[in-house]
């Protein structure tokens, strides 16, 4: 097989692994979301949204400090993001003459334009870390006054309506980071098709395990939300 044919096979071969994987977890997050960590966190901060607005005056302080410790994460992974642009995009202006002299260690395609698509990808990726961080730090914000509202203790539509905002803003820093993760066989692709496809395995088979729960987990966190609700139910 030849070098330049080998980023045709496998480079759609590795990303098609990793939408593989982002389908399934999607629709396991969808049907069955107590099977993942997406899902029981999500349930986790809708019973924390309503015990923190039970009592706004009591809880305003700790919901708004619990709050503010993911803006600050969101905030240090948005600029991350924006400076790992700039020295991106700083290094293709400055080495466009560099993919003339690649390595004999790297196989695939070595022409200037591949060698463009390499760092688009990259650069694609942190831009999209840094849109979701962004949209992540907006709901957070927002999310901070709507929990202390006074007038919204006991309002179970505002409740939902301030843990869906929470939810929302996790769910942008989620994808957040995974487009940092994604950027990682994007940058082993500039030494070859072959490490990229090898670490796009090897990330979906981490991410398994990272992003499903075991059946212990389950049991407790459930136990814990019938708890809540027998909690609540009780006048």
């Amino acid at each position: 097989m030849e070098q330049e044919s080998l980023d045709y096979i496998l480079v759609p071969l590795g990303l098609f692994v990793l939408v593989l994987y982002h389908a399934w977890l999607l629709f396991t997050i969808l049907r069955h979301p107590t099977r993942t960590v997406i899902g029981l966190n999500a349930e986790s901060r809708r019973q924390w949204i309503f015990s923190m607005m039970s009592d706004p005056l009591k809880n305003g302080v700790l919901a708004v400090q619990t709050i503010r410790n993911n803006i600050m994460a969101s905030t240090l992974l948005a600029t991350t993001a924006i400076t790992l642009c700039s020295l991106i995009s700083v290094f293709v202006s400055s080495t466009s003459d560099s993919t003339n002299t690649a390595s004999q260690l790297v196989y695939g395609n070595k022409s200037p334009l591949v060698y463009s698509i390499k760092y688009f990808t990259i650069l694609l990726c942190f831009l999209v870390a840094f849109l979701c961080n962004v949209q992540s730090i907006r709901y957070y914000a927002h999310c901070s006054f709507l929990a202390t509202v006074p007038s919204s203790a006991g309002k179970k539509e505002s409740m939902e309506y301030v843990a869906r905002s929470l939810n929302r803003g996790s769910y942008f820093w989620s994808l957040g980071l995974r487009a940092f993760y994604v950027s990682f066989p994007m940058f082993l692709w500039i030494f070859g098709p072959i490490p990229m496809l090898v670490c796009c395995c090897i990330m979906s088979f981490v991410l398994y395990f990272l992003d499903t729960t075991s059946s212990f987990t389950r049991q407790l966190h459930l136990r814990s939300f019938r708890e809540d609700h027998a909690e609540s139910a009780i006048p």
